[in-house]
């Protein structure tokens, strides 16, 4: 019979198995929150050096962006703070399908904030066509995980 400190259920098994479930999830989270801080800390450069010579709607795009990807930071974190609020979590499986929710809603926020910049860094070359022209690299990542099979 488990004793009460430990943190898995009889369904479960091995503590093992289950810190090894906890530190996947955990370092999933940790790279995509890596990830977005180093491109909030661009965004963030580029709004506080050179904000002021962008036009009025590559301001707000800039704006736009910089929120999406702080909304984006703050859903790849929450496994990590999920699993700190809920410590010691006995059933991995509930816990790996919120953490995988999380991630997952990120991704949104994340390729908005990636189109909105690459539309400000194209409208300086190419005006009015860079919010059309910025959907090309995605059209094309979408062909291919379409033809993936």
């Amino acid at each position: 019979m488990p004793d009460e400190n430990q943190s898995w259920d009889k369904d479960e098994g091995d503590p093992d198995k289950l810190l090894a479930g906890y530190d996947s999830i955990i370092r999933e989270s940790a790279l995509l929150t890596t990830f977005s801080g180093f491109l909030f800390g661009f965004l963030l450069n580029i709004s506080v050096l050179v904000s002021g010579r962008f036009s009025l709607a590559n301001q707000i795009t800039l704006l736009v962006s910089m929120m999406s990807i702080t909304v984006a930071i703050s859903l790849f974190v929450m496994p990590v703070v999920y699993h700190h609020m809920q410590y010691p979590y006995r059933n991995l499986e509930k816990f790996k399908k919120r953490a995988h929710k999380f991630m997952k809603s990120g991704f949104v926020p994340v390729g908005v904030t990636l189109y909105l910049s690459l539309e400000i860094a194209l409208s300086n070359l190419i005006n009015e066509f860079a919010f059309i022209v910025a959907v090309i690299p995605f059209g094309l990542v979408y062909l291919v995980f379409v033809k993936r099979k």
